[in-house]
């Protein structure tokens, strides 16, 4: 869960991503207007859209889509297309509820600006005034942490997304978990999307509300938005009539394939709402408002500003010239379309892949819930293509532009792969027999890597995350791409004590935090009857 396009897969090769695909390059604050300001807009081409958005789903694969365009306080186009459950036939409609993913995280944003409205939350003060326990492994980072790095991704701090998607460590634990989690950047220093982060946000919103964060969303957000359907975990979600299945796209075959639901509670605030287009569709209104649903304030102009506000530059190496540079707000990105403002959040998971986008100059928002995990833009290409059309633009082949890229990326990949292998030293073996490296090792930010011999290979899980693993040189094995399924854990190094023993495994889990090592448990011996 990400939002930069190219965080839509945390890893590749053996750098840590979430099969989330290319994320588009987006960017720059425009002087921001007054929100809610009526625009002039060519009428929109309701049957040239509806082709439009089919050839597109066809095209990259794509299941299922829903999409919803508002523009001047109410919804201007609103269709399903394709489908939810592909075995069954059935189709997708305004209705059908997607997860939405990190889009959540503009969710927390908002909550922490109620309860700052509140007097309850103040964004600068250190988080350890509101949660005394808090740490860091950075000592600076702990005492000065507020509520506003949390959410806002100017930490620096290493993602190690690896914690959380390999367990089910409450939401709690993950936030103790924080203290032993190292960085390869100093505190303040840079963006660095992260999780964890803002999990933590959603649980100190909860711990200040006195409810959970789900609580919390549900009866300041849902509920005065009347978003009915909306909630918080796939399995609600599976109790609808009306959901969708989520899809992955082989990176070898191109071959679609329905794929397990992967539950988030533990690390909601980032990224486990579930939702359908009707209810964005308000959402994304709210958004472009005053703070206001219908006669109540929900928040105030000022906090919901600056939920909009510019917070931390973002990396933008290979921008389009229709896209300015790119900034991290308080859950949402500010960037720039051919010299419109944007504000947008995309969010993929297991399965899903989602974009909200905003323009505020010009009252308009666009709202796209996918059900396919793999290397899909097909929510930037449709949304360029309505900006483009309601501005009366010169078209843009985004479709183009996005298979090229695509094509780049897998020639890119291809010439890592061959380099890591040809730097692999042939003939090689492993220092100990196979099953010498079976054991449980532990890390107590990662949790457990246990190791078993089947008697013909290794096996592996990180805490409920299984993978195999096969020689690679040496002491060092190597987990085959898409062993998981979803993430490549990459290769891992056994080491042994002065006494020739394995007794720990270290692994590059995270390219920006050094190797995390893992210390190899003693096991206990079985207990003898007594006689």
């Amino acid at each position: 869960m990400n939002c930069d396009r190219r965080e839509k897969r945390l890893t590749k090769s053996w750098k840590l991503r979430l099969s989330l695909a290319i994320f588009l390059l987006l960017g720059i604050l425009l002087a921001a207007p007054p929100q809610g300001r009526a625009q002039t807009a060519a009428p929109f081409d309701v049957t040239g859209m509806d082709q439009f958005v089919r050839e597109q789903i066809e095209t990259w694969k794509v299941p299922g889509l829903a999409i919803a365009v508002v523009q001047n306080g109410r919804v201007v186009y609103s269709r399903g297309f394709g489908l939810r459950d592909v075995k069954r036939n059935l189709p997708v409609t305004p209705k059908t509820l997607f997860a939405i993913g990190s889009i959540s995280k503009s969710f927390t944003a908002l909550s922490m600006g109620i309860l700052n409205d509140e007097g309850k939350l103040d964004w600068d003060t250190p988080v350890r005034r509101y949660l005394p326990d808090f740490a860091m492994y950075d000592p600076v980072a702990s005492e000065r942490m507020t509520p506003t790095d949390l959410i806002t991704h100017r930490v620096g701090m290493a993602g190690h997304d690896l914690v959380w998607y390999s367990s089910d460590f409450s939401r709690e634990d993950l936030v103790h978990r924080l203290r032993f989690l190292q960085s390869n950047h100093d505190f303040r220093s840079r963006y660095q999307y992260n999780n964890l982060l803002v999990t933590t946000a959603g649980y100190l919103v909860g711990k200040i509300s006195g409810q959970s964060w789900e609580d919390f969303v549900r009866q300041h957000i849902f509920e005065p938005l009347e978003m009915k359907s909306s909630n918080f975990s796939v399995l609600e979600s599976q109790k609808s009539a009306d959901f969708s299945l989520p899809y992955h796209e082989d990176e070898k075959t191109g071959a679609v394939s329905e794929i397990p639901f992967h539950p988030l509670s533990s690390i909601g605030p980032a990224g486990s709402i579930n939702s359908n287009i009707e209810e964005m569709a308000r959402y994304a209104i709210f958004q472009l408002g005053d703070g206001k649903a219908g006669d109540r304030q929900l928040i105030s102009k000022a906090n919901l500003t600056l939920n909009h506000s510019p917070q931390v530059p973002m990396p933008d190496p290979s921008r389009p010239q229709e896209i300015g540079l790119r900034s991290y707000a308080m859950g949402w990105v500010i960037s720039s379309y051919r010299g419109h403002a944007l504000w947008w959040h995309n969010g993929g998971i297991d399965g899903f892949y989602a974009l909200l986008a905003l323009l505020p100059d010009d009252n308009l928002g666009v709202v796209i819930l996918t059900n396919l995990l793999g290397d899909d833009p097909v929510p930037e290409i449709v949304s360029y293509h309505v900006y483009d059309q309601l501005f009366e633009l010169s078209a843009v082949d985004w479709g183009k532009r996005f298979k090229e890229l695509e094509k780049k990326q897998k020639a890119a990949d291809d010439e890592e792969h061959k380099e890591e292998v040809a730097k692999r030293k042939a003939n090689t073996r492993p220092s100990h027999e196979l099953h010498d490296y079976a054991g449980v090792y532990e890390h107590p930010g990662y949790g457990t890597f246990s190791v078993q011999f089947d008697g013909k290979g290794l096996k592996a899980a990180l805490n409920k995350l299984p993978f195999s693993l096969e020689h690679s040189q040496y002491d060092i094995f190597q987990s085959p791409p898409d062993s998981t399924g979803s993430i490549d854990i990459g290769p891992v190094r056994f080491l042994t004590d002065m006494d020739g023993n394995i007794s720990s495994l270290a692994a590059p889990l995270d390219p920006d935090a050094p190797e995390i090592l893992f210390t190899r448990v003693q096991e206990k011996e079985p207990q003898q009857k007594k006689k």
